[in-house]
């Protein structure tokens, strides 16, 4: 097949030979390598945190978290090659995608501890919700841009809202508090980027602030109870943390113990009685970061969370030099959405947040925050590589 250019007739396999290879000049490298670096000092946390974890396999979690990893690059290299605007054409079909995924889980999912989060396919296991993170910025996002010259109606953003609310009430019913809130963030980030009036987004804020009242306080007090027993627990706990510290608040208690113990510079992997002998429960998940902290230090930890500011400061970058209003939506709901989980996972695990399941990014034992977040990293450099700079990319 030939295209015209000009008065030159290119095929169009060397045009996109020539695309993309123009798309892999205009990479951000330092988002790249900073997510890179944070990967491997991920899998080196993870191989110090479950060393102890399987008797004689002191390598079972990070040789599955470096398989994840390795499945996770390619996702990033496909999201990178495809280019955003064919997210923006076919937002239904996206959102589609992501609704059908968290419905498969209530129809064919085990329950694993009350939850159904989790489809199993032979020896692999993955969780759709958070493939539905990324899913979910990008059909939002295709529906407000569609309708960008109608922003500034009230019914436009009820109807965002609407398609917004039906993953997070599939997830919330899963029940995965957690996740639930990270869909909100990502909407608000959506919405706000988008450029929604501020009074919108007040009344949504009101909205919000209404349903968490009824949600913690007006429906239990009818005797209608929302939230499982163990979510309610955990929300009290954070409300009332010397409470119960053997009990209602023991996970907390046992994390801000690791925190305090790792020092300067760590106790090391042997000495880190918390987390090898067990005493803090769901070290290698919920409280990975208190586990990293005590066996790494003050230094450790700090290395970490400066990784995860030059991810989100490169994130927003992105959003500034994107090329059109869809790019800059999706980026500020995928970055919104990353800062939000690193937030309020490394709060919790010191008492000022409270406990959700809310994995931390790239740490976090787990195949499909792992694979999710570097998709989520390869639509940003897709969104990068053809930003202001790369508009002939598009």
């Amino acid at each position: 097949m030939i295209v015209e250019a000009g008065r030159q007739r290119i095929p169009v396999r060397r045009r996109e030979a020539v695309d993309l290879a123009a798309v892999v000049r205009r990479l951000d490298l330092v988002l790249l390598l900073a997510v890179a670096a944070l990967v491997g000092y991920g899998l080196w946390a993870v191989a110090g945190i479950t060393r102890f974890d399987v008797p004689g396999d002191p390598d079972y979690y990070v040789v599955r978290q470096a398989m994840a990893a390795a499945l996770g690059g390619v996702g990033l290299v496909v999201a990178t090659i495809v280019p955003p605007s064919l997210y923006r054409r076919h937002w239904r079909t996206v959102y589609v995608v992501a609704i059908a995924g968290m419905v498969f889980v209530f129809a064919f999912a085990e329950a694993i501890r009350g939850s159904k989060r989790w489809i199993e396919l032979g020896p692999i296991q993955f969780q759709p919700s958070e493939f539905g993170k990324g899913l979910f910025v990008l059909a939002v996002a295709g529906f407000l841009v569609e309708r960008q010259h109608d922003l500034g109606r009230l019914r436009t953003v009820a109807t965002a809202i609407a398609l917004g609310t039906a993953p997070m009430l599939l997830v919330f019913l899963q029940p995965d508090l957690g996740t639930a809130l990270v869909y909100a963030a990502a909407l608000a980030a959506v919405l706000f980027v988008a450029g929604v009036r501020w009074l919108h987004l007040a009344l949504l804020g009101g909205l919000a602030a209404t349903l968490v009242l009824g949600i913690l306080w007006f429906l239990p007090s009818a005797g209608i109870e929302v939230l499982k027993p163990y979510q309610t627990a955990r929300l009290t706990g954070f409300a009332n943390p010397d409470a119960d510290p053997s009990g209602l608040t023991y996970n907390v208690t046992q994390s801000i113990t690791a925190v305090g113990s790792g020092g300067i510079d760590g106790r090391g992997v042997v000495e880190a009685s918390q987390t090898r002998f067990d005493y803090l429960p769901e070290h290698a998940t919920d409280f990975v970061f208190a586990s990293f902290a005590e066996q790494r230090g003050f230094f450790g930890a700090a290395i970490l969370l400066l990784l995860y500011l030059l991810v989100v400061w490169r994130g927003l970058r992105v959003i500034t030099v994107a090329g059109d209003l869809y790019g800059a939506v999706v980026a500020g709901g995928i970055v919104f959405a990353f800062l939000f989980q690193v937030f309020v996972n490394v709060g919790m695990t010191m008492g000022v947040a409270p406990v959700t399941g809310i994995p931390l990014p790239f740490v976090t034992v787990g195949g499909s925050s792992m694979v999710a977040n570097l998709f989520a990293v390869g639509i940003l450099q897709a969104i990068h590589a053809r930003g202001r700079t790369g508009d002939m990319l598009r």
